[in-house]
């Protein structure tokens, strides 16, 4: 399994169906799943709070691999910022997936500035526009720390997706079967 972690509007989706066709494998977008299970993420927040979505939310994730997944899997902008006592088992799925060499940290830069007006700007395209500039702001600059900070390969993505799904492949681990 590949995992996909970042901000929103990193990438993880569009980088994640063109990584899924390039290795012919199958991919599995963790937001849409969730919102298969349990409806709109906004208003299941709204009904239920923000803990009750990441409780959730790592359950789909568990699900997902207790099946024995094999593909690509873009997690939730925010899954690897979640606190360790939201849920019994997350603390060592998050250490598991940020040790993992098959998972890939997707951020628009490194450079957090740069991260930062490239990140909002691609949420404020987005149709949804859950958010306002200022929130979109707040939220990377909460979060790039962690996303930066963690062990896993990172790689830009303020190119053609189909330029960091090739790089992703070459940077697997060598003993992946890729065709």
């Amino acid at each position: 399994m590949i995992r996909l972690i970042g901000p929103g509007g990193a990438g993880k989706s569009t980088v994640g169906a063109v990584l899924a066709h390039l290795l012919a494998c199958p991919f599995i977008d963790l937001d849409r799943s969730f919102v298969e299970q349990h409806g709109d993420i906004d208003q299941f927040i709204a009904s239920h709070g923000y803990q009750a979505y990441a409780r959730a939310n790592v359950e789909v994730y568990r699900t997902i691999v207790s099946d024995k997944y094999d593909g690509i899997l873009a997690l939730s902008s925010g899954f690897m910022t979640y606190p360790t006592a939201i849920h019994q088992c997350y603390a060592e799925l998050r250490r598991e997936i940020a040790r993992s060499p098959t998972t890939v940290v997707l951020l628009p830069s490194l450079d957090l500035e740069t991260c930062v007006v490239e990140t909002v700007r691609r949420q404020l395209m987005r149709p949804f526009g859950r958010r306002d500039a200022a929130r979109e702001e707040a939220v990377i600059r909460d979060r790039f720390g962690t996303h930066v900070s963690l062990p896993a390969t990172k790689i830009g993505t303020m190119r053609p997706p189909a330029e960091v799904a090739a790089e992703i492949v070459a940077r697997l681990p060598s003993n992946l079967v890729v065709p």
